[in-house]
């Protein structure tokens, strides 16, 4: 066991300063008079990025091979933390055989609108779900002895000017919405390391904020781990240290370094602080390096993973519809398979997260060993949206030969993508117009969808059956004939609501948000919480999904620590059954969600057989966020105890008297009605600033037209430098013909985004930030001055750099 005090007390400050910030882009520094190795983090949210060549933050260049599994929008349908455990056991294994010891994930961002570009990596809209299915996967991780880390604290739910926004919200909303999932993880899995968000929180970002990471995430939840920004997400590295983020990456060339050494030297920052920074770090460290001084094997068990990521597909695919009860399919049914996605899958979304998968199935590959006769196949459409009427007639003509068609459609890359919100939640044009016509030609249509976020499906009536797979992963398309033919009964279900269009979700005048500001006017009413409080419709509620076989629930007992109840399969298929409970505030005081998720389990039953069973009602079930005097209460008073199939389909239902705090309302209930109703859409200024609790902050521009270093890239055409005007314009101009393309541009996209600092934390130390405040000058009209400035900062930066050395 190495004593880290001692350790410490024979490093340099030079050396202690530079264990917290990267040596490369994927690397930490080493001390190898110390012995202090480096540690390796990679992306890792649904299979491990390890890139040996080239690193770059965007997936851009190749990484090493590794299984693909459906991502988090995708496992999540499955409402089963094992499988998310199991996951994260092999993407884990796969870690150590690659050398990583951090894998960066699980993506733990409520989805609070259906257009964050990024809701693939994201589990669900409500953060108990999100909580319970992330908690899984950091354990199943862990169980390898390196570290996952879980990701974006905090707040973070939009693309566009991620590295610059500022989330503006409420305290309630923070706590009871934003970081419930991240408590449950850090208090019940204990990761040994986090990374911060890109955005500001009320002001601070997120990697510098000092109650989110101090008094929060720290004394609050007792993690004892380390903090790591997000890839350039960096704003003030002393600053960070002092809040408590540790690890600063990637490299900056020895930039921060010297920034800390001189905050210490100039009495900024105490050496005490540094001390305690570099010692939890360490500790973690060291925690990691025995599992690979154990691990003697280079096997990635590519077979086994690839049948586990098969299993995990399964276990998540929701079936919609199923009209005349037209699936599974009997055997030997003459099929017709249409769609560019059955040839060419959409197995994942765009960004750092992409996998460089170990095998690829693909539709057309695996349905030899299935029992149905294949007619044929036809692509059908462009994949891009471009119409080609010769490509729909061929597939006309071929649906009619069928009994039934196999139409493969979804989302296309472009649509889902790091860097890029959705600006419509529509399916290509080009694929629902095909739909269309082959429903004249042939009724029986089964939809398979890929897409790894909420879309409306105003062309539903024209098929049958719709079977949704999501993301599903690089062995996803065997996983979906599993459940078309029968060999697997669907058991997933929603862990998102599906709306019937755009305008009816509750952020839809709020998302993304202007100018500086996000603003979360719309509270606590996100996803089903809003739907099922306002009395709005849905395409597909949260938590819905149907089976092959029927469930009876019946026999509900209650008490203020658990609910019991027996559940039959009354069908003639085995299956699984997901079971959901909810709780109702009867008479509430406070205002709240008509009804909130608080416990679920998933149970498999054979046809006919019985089961009692059991949920837990924990710490989380009654409480609420008191902003008034900062804590938990519970409110005293009778709640409903709702056991049902999904949000809207309840099956049972008990009421329970609970015994509470009676605290004092800590706004005037008058100035909060809209709350109170859930009608959110239309939030006021003094409405939101009664919320808030305070002053709705200034959100415009800098109305003098200048810039700063945190002011993004995108942002130049306010610039009072014609060049910089010139120069946003080429850059939108790239971002809007690589939209066209239907393929993104990453690059483009991550630069277009960027802030003026991002630029001397993402150049490895080319461009200092004193570089990138000269950069600002010239932007603001100050051209000759700023260049002066950038080339003198260039050549005291070569000579620090050799200093360093």
């Amino acid at each position: 066991m190495v004593d880290l005090k001692d350790l410490i007390s024979k490093m340099t400050l030079e050396e202690k300063a530079s264990l917290l910030s990267g040596k490369d882009i994927w690397e930490t520094k080493t001390i190898a008079r110390l012995n202090i190795p480096t540690v390796v983090l990679s992306d890792g949210p649904h299979g491990v990025r390890r890139q040996v060549g080239a690193g770059d933050h965007l997936g851009l260049n190749a990484s090493l091979p590794a299984t693909c599994f459906p991502t988090a929008a995708t496992i999540a349908n499955s409402w089963d933390p094992s499988v998310a455990e199991q996951i994260g056991a092999c993407i884990g294994e796969e870690a150590l055989v690659q050398g990583v010891g951090v894998v960066l994930g699980p993506g733990m961002n409520m989805k609070r609108s259906p257009l964050c570009g990024r809701n693939f990596e994201y589990y669900s809209e409500d953060p108990y779900l999100c909580g319970k299915m992330a908690l899984g996967f950091v354990k199943g991780v862990q169980s390898n002895g390196v570290s996952a880390c879980p990701k974006h604290y905090a707040v973070n739910s939009q693309e566009l000017r991620r590295m610059s926004s500022d989330s503006i919200l409420d305290e309630r909303t923070l706590r009871e919405i934003y970081l419930t999932a991240f408590e449950m993880v850090v208090k019940e899995a204990k990761p040994r390391s986090l990374m911060t968000s890109y955005n500001k929180v009320n002001g601070i970002y997120a990697s510098e904020h000092e109650k989110l990471l101090q008094d929060i995430l720290m004394d609050e939840w007792g993690f004892d781990g380390f903090v790591v920004t997000d890839w350039g997400g960096s704003n003030n590295h002393v600053e960070s240290v002092r809040a408590g983020n540790h690890l600063e990456m990637p490299t900056t060339g020895g930039d921060s370094d010297r920034e800390l050494v001189d905050a210490v030297k100039s009495g900024k920052l105490e050496e005490e602080l540094l001390n305690q920074r570099v010692e939890e770090f360490l500790k973690v460290l060291y925690e990691i390096k025995p599992a690979f001084e154990r691990n003697k094997s280079n096997d990635l068990k590519i077979e086994d993973h690839h049948k586990a990521a098969q299993k995990a597909a399964a276990e998540s695919i929701v079936l919609l519809k199923n009209e005349d009860s037209i699936l599974p399919l009997s055997s030997a049914c003459k099929v017709a398979v249409i769609g560019d996605f059955a040839k060419t899958p959409r197995y994942q979304g765009a960004g750092s997260s992409i996998v460089n998968c170990t095998k690829l199935d693909s539709t057309l590959d695996v349905l030899k060993g299935f029992d149905l006769d294949v007619v044929g196949f036809e692509a059908g459409y462009e994949r891009n949206g471009k119409m080609d009427d010769r490509m729909q007639q061929a597939a006309v003509e071929l649906a009619q030969k069928a009994e039934v068609v196999l139409f493969y459609m979804g989302l296309d890359e472009i649509s889902e993508t790091e860097g890029l919100d959705r600006t419509h939640m529509q399916i290509p044009s080009n694929q629902v117009a095909l739909l269309s016509r082959l429903s004249k030609v042939n009724k029986n249509i089964v939809v398979i969808l890929s897409a790894g976020s909420a879309i409306e499906m105003p062309w539903i009536s024209n098929c049958k059956a719709v079977l949704h797979g999501y993301l599903g992963g690089q062995a996803g398309a065997g996983a979906m004939l599993q459940v078309i033919t029968g060999e697997v009964n669907p058991s997933g279900k929603l862990a998102e609501t599906l709306p019937i269009k755009y305008e009816d979700t509750p952020t839809y005048q709020y998302f993304p948000g202007k100018e500086y500001h996000a603003e979360y006017r719309e509270g606590l009413f996100i996803g089903y919480r809003y739907y099922d409080t306002a009395n709005i419709s849905v395409q597909f509620p949260f938590g819905y999904g149907l089976s092959y076989t029927t469930f009876e629930y019946s026999n509900l007992k209650v008490s203020q620590n658990q609910a019991t109840f027996c559940i039959k399969n009354t069908g003639i298929r085995d299956g699984a059954e997901v079971v959901q409970l909810y709780i109702h505030a009867k008479d509430s005081d406070v205002y709240r969600p008509f009804k909130e998720l608080k416990g679920f389990t998933k149970v498999f039953l054979k046809a006919g057989e019985e089961k009692e069973l059991t949920i837990t009602l924990d710490d989380k079930a009654f409480r609420y966020y008191n902003t008034g005097n900062s804590q938990w209460e519970v409110e005293e008073g009778e709640y409903e105890i709702l056991i049902g199939a999904s949000s809207k389909e309840i099956r049972l239902k008990e009421t329970i008297f609970i015994k509470g705090s009676k605290a004092k309302l800590w706004y005037e209930k008058d100035s909060m009605k809209p709350y109170y109703t859930g009608q959110i859409q239309t939030i006021s200024d003094r409405e939101f600033e009664c919320l808030l609790g305070r002053q709705i902050p200034n959100r415009r521009w800098n109305e003098q037209g200048l810039l700063d270093v945190n002011d993004a890239l995108c942002q130049m055409y306010y610039a009072k430098s014609g060049l910089a005007r010139l120069a946003y314009k080429i850059l939108h101009t790239l971002k809007v013909r690589s939209e066209k393309k239907g393929v993104p541009n990453l690059n483009v996209l991550f630069i277009y985004n960027m802030p003026f600092r991002g630029i001397a934390k993402m150049t490895n130390g080319v461009i200092t930030m004193d570089m990138a405040n000269e950069m600002v000058r010239m932007v603001n009209g100050q051209f000759w001055s700023g260049l002066k400035g950038f080339i003198k900062g260039y050549f005291r930066n070569k000579k620090a750099q050799k200093s360093m050395k």
